[in-house]
This record gives C-alpha cells, sequence and structure tokens, in this order.
C-alpha cells in the first residue's frame, strides 16, 4: 500500500490517450471498479457474520471489522497496481512463478464456480421469497436469478454493469445506514470497541481473525485488477485514481460491516437475541425487526438483503469469467503475454470463454438446488476457498518485490508489512479450515 509513485471506457479521459501514462488527478468522477468490488465483496455471508459478532459480542470487535477493510485495501491495492505498473493482467503473472500456480487456479476455479453458483442462487432468492412468499419456490426464485444475471452480464459491458453495481450499492448503502441509525447505537461503546481487546470466549483468537479475514470479498480482490482495466485505466497514469478508487472501496464495506455490527450489537445482543448461521440468518433478523419497527423496516431491510446478495452474483457472473477468460487465453501456446489492455478492449466480454464460465456458474449449480450439495464436493470447495487468500497474498508479494515489477512500482515498507500480515493471516485461517473438515468421513 505504498504511495509509490488508459483505454478510455468511461474513464473521462480523451479517446486515443491509453498509451499516455502521465498521472492523471485523483477525482471523484472516476470512481467505479472500487464500487464494483465492494458490492461484489461483501455478501450475505459478510452481513451474517458481523450480526454474529455484534449479537454475541457487542462492540467489542468492532476494531476487528476496521482492520480487515485495511488488510483487504492493501491487497486489492497490490493486485490494481500490478495490472497497471506492468501492463500485464494478474493472471499472466501469476503464470510467471511456475506452472503450479495454472493448476491450483485451474482447479479452483471450476470447484468453487461450480458450489458457489448454487450458494449465491440461494442467497438472492431467500429476501425474494420473503418479500413474495406465494409466488414460487426458493429453488425457482434461484433459478429466476441466476438467468437474470446470466443475461445481463451477457449481454453488456463493463460500462452498463458498473452504473447497475452503483445504483444497487446505494440501495446497500441505504438500508444499511438506515438501520444502524435507526437501532439508536451506543457510540461510547462502539468508540471503546475501536480498542483491539480480544472477547471472553473460547476460541476468541480464531473467531476475530475469521471476522478480520472474513469482511469484503476473497476471489472478487483478485478480480479487482480486471475490472481496473476494463474500465479502461491500463498504465501507471491512472495510479493515483485507483488508489482513491480503491479506498472509496473499503470505506463503503467499513461502512457497510460496522453499520451491521452496530444493528447485532444494540438490536441482538441486547436482547439477548441469536441468529442462525447463515443467509437464513437475515431472514429470522427481518421478522425481528417487523416485531420491532414494523412491516416496513422489514420489507426495506429485505430489499437491502436482496441487492447485497444479487450484487455478488452478477459480480463474480462478470469479475471471475473475465478472470476465467484470461486463465484460457493466457494458456494457448499462441499467447505468451496477457494484457490489461486486451481486458480494455472489451473482447474477453464477448470471447467463448468468458461466456462458457457465465454458463458454468449458472447451469450446473442449478443441480445443487434441488438435490443437496454433495458432501466430498463441499470439503474440497471450503479448503479451496480457504487457500486462495494466503495464495494471493504470497504471490502478490512475490510479484511486487522481483523484477516482474518495475521498480519504482514494487513494494515499499508499508505494502510489505500489510502483505504479510495478510498472508500469515490467511495461512493460519487456511490451516484452522484444513483442520476442522471431516476428514475421516471423506475418504
Amino acid at each position: 500500500m505504498a504511495d509509490t509513485t488508459g483505454n478510455t471506457q468511461d474513464t473521462g479521459a480523451p479517446p486515443g490517450t491509453a498509451s499516455d501514462s502521465r498521472p492523471r488527478k485523483s477525482s471523484w468522477r472516476y470512481i467505479g471498479p472500487g464500487i464494483v468490488v465492494a458490492a461484489t465483496g461483501v455478501g450475505a455471508g459478510d452481513l451474517v457474520a458481523t450480526l454474529i459478532a455484534g449479537s454475541s459480542f457487542g462492540y467489542t470487535l468492532l476494531w476487528a471489522a476496521v482492520i480487515g477493510c485495511l488488510v483487504k485495501i492493501s491487497l486489492a491495492e497490490a493486485a490494481g497496481r500490478w495490472h497497471l505498473a506492468t501492463g500485464r493482467t494478474l493472471f499472466d503473472g501469476w503464470a510467471s512463478l511456475g506452472r503450479w500456480t495454472t493448476y491450483f487456479f485451474g482447479f479452483y476455479v471450476v470447484v468453487w464456480g461450480f458450489v458457489y453458483g448454487a450458494a449465491a442462487m440461494s442467497s438472492s432468492a431467500l429476501p425474494l421469497q420473503a418479500l413474495f412468499p406465494d409466488v414460487m419456490d426458493l429453488e425457482w426464485w434461484g433459478i429466476s436469478c441466476a438467468l437474470v444475471g446470466l443475461a445481463f452480464v451477457w449481454f453488456n459491458r463493463y460500462a452498463v454493469f458498473e452504473k447497475v453495481m452503483t445504483v444497487l450499492v446505494g440501495v446497500m448503502f441505504a438500508v444499511t445506514v438506515y438501520l444502524a441509525v435507526r437501532v439508536a447505537p451506543n457510540l461510547g461503546d462502539a468508540f471503546a470497541g475501536l480498542l483491539p481487546v480480544l472477547p471472553d470466549a473460547d476460541d476468541s483468537v480464531l473467531y476475530t481473525l475469521g471476522l478480520i479475514g472474513g469482511v469484503g470479498g476473497t476471489i472478487t480482490l483478485a478480480a479487482y485488477g480486471y475490472w481496473v482495466n476494463a474500465k479502461g485505466w491500463t498504465n501507471t497514469g491512472w495510479m493515483r485514481v485507483m488508489r482513491l478508487d480503491n479506498r472509496v472501496a473499503y470505506v463503503t464495506t467499513g461502512v457497510f460491516v460496522v453499520a451491521m455490527l452496530f444493528v447485532g450489537a444494540e438490536l441482538l445482543h441486547s436482547a439477548g437475541l441469536a441468529l442462525e448461521k447463515g443467509d437464513q440468518g437475515l431472514v429470522q433478523l427481518s421478522g425481528i425487526l417487523e416485531d420491532r419497527y414494523g412491516t416496513a423496516t422489514a420489507k426495506f431491510f429485505l430489499i437491502g438483503f436482496f441487492a447485497t446478495s444479487f450484487t455478488s452474483l452478477i459480480g463474480v457472473w462478470h469479475g471471475v469469467s473475465l478472470m476465467f477468460a484470461d486463465f484460457v487465453t493466457r494458456g494457448r501456446k499462441k499467447v505468451t503475454v496477457s494484457t490489461g489492455e486486451a481486458i480494455a478492449s472489451g473482447r474477453p466480454e464477448k470471447s467463448w470463454p468468458f461466456r462458457a464460465y457465465l454458463l458454468w456458474l449458472t447451469f450446473p449449480p442449478m443441480i445443487l438446488l434441488f438435490e443437496g450439495q454433495p458432501f466430498r464436493l463441499i470439503i474440497l470447495y471450503g479448503v479451496l476457498g480457504a487457500a486462495f487468500m494466503p495464495f494471493l497474498a504470497l504471490t502478490l508479494l512475490w510479484l511486487l518485490n522481483s523484477a516482474r515489477t518495475p521498480r519504482a512500482w514494487r513494494n515499499g515498507i508499508l505494502s510489505n508489512g500489510m502483505l504479510v500480515v495478510a498472508g500469515l493471516l490467511f495461512l493460519a485461517l487456511c490451516v484452522k479450515q484444513v483442520w476442522d473438515q471431516p476428514w475421516s468421513e471423506f475418504f
């Protein structure tokens, strides 16, 4: 995150200046990819985790949520800096570290996409079924959301995608801030929660690390650099703009998670109420809100719940499909380098690998909505998901301290420190996740 110092697709730059690497002034009018990564990264699972933290420990772990945002700022900034400083994509950087990165990513993106597709459909369907209980079953709501997401991403390019995500983020922001104000948080206790204190509970260290690691996205952090390029930012002239954009992303994320922690602390903790784990806990919260504040507030929350879930769905449908298209393109023998210019051209969004992965995210996972999730596949999904974040942090640390990155844009002390902290944090969580899997039942 060291302060070292485009293809115009709605960038605000004049046409024909893609190769101009003169520094652009940081400006709010350029903001976009950060909004996308914030919307995609904060899913229903993040809101539930933060609510449960607030309901279990009050404001005690507010500091952990804030640190989680700072850690993710450093990771997203590093990914964006790689794309802009080198002109190469992140997968191109990974490929330069050895074929093992290609094998890991290929296996990960196939298994992860299959299971995540079903989870995203279900998460988007839950608030719709709660809002319209007599229209159709949960499974068909999920399928409808997936098909809408497929059609939207298939037929639209990044510029339209960004605008829709911005509108949905506005809905998410309005709902979470309204709820935080509605529950009348105790600001004195909230400020006290910024002091790094562990709760008095078993496994409090691991629980706290999990909250830090769970704030705001996994693979979507790696997709940030691709969205930066899709916006039309392809060289170091956009570095200042990217950094402002990235900070806006995680300030927005911070508002979401802090607001939900306030709700958990004031509405649930003070009343001794507990939520179910998983997305179903948010449906349960809507019932609590209806009892306390009335039907209008409950429905307003469910709209925000849907916006949160659906932005994650279409964000993954777009961002991870871009990464998969790069993965396939880079794997062809005739293509030796994947560039940000190619992403900015918009061609990958029309390519068959992009659309093939869109179909993979949409149709095969529908089976899981009806049949349930296969036990062994879920274990592999959990392990691979836990392994991705240390993989991202440690490979970025490697890439940005080597000759692969121009000297002026390599990591400074602060960036290295944050990436080391992120790598160790996610490595510890990965080991815990692997250890907790029921391996005896797997074989």
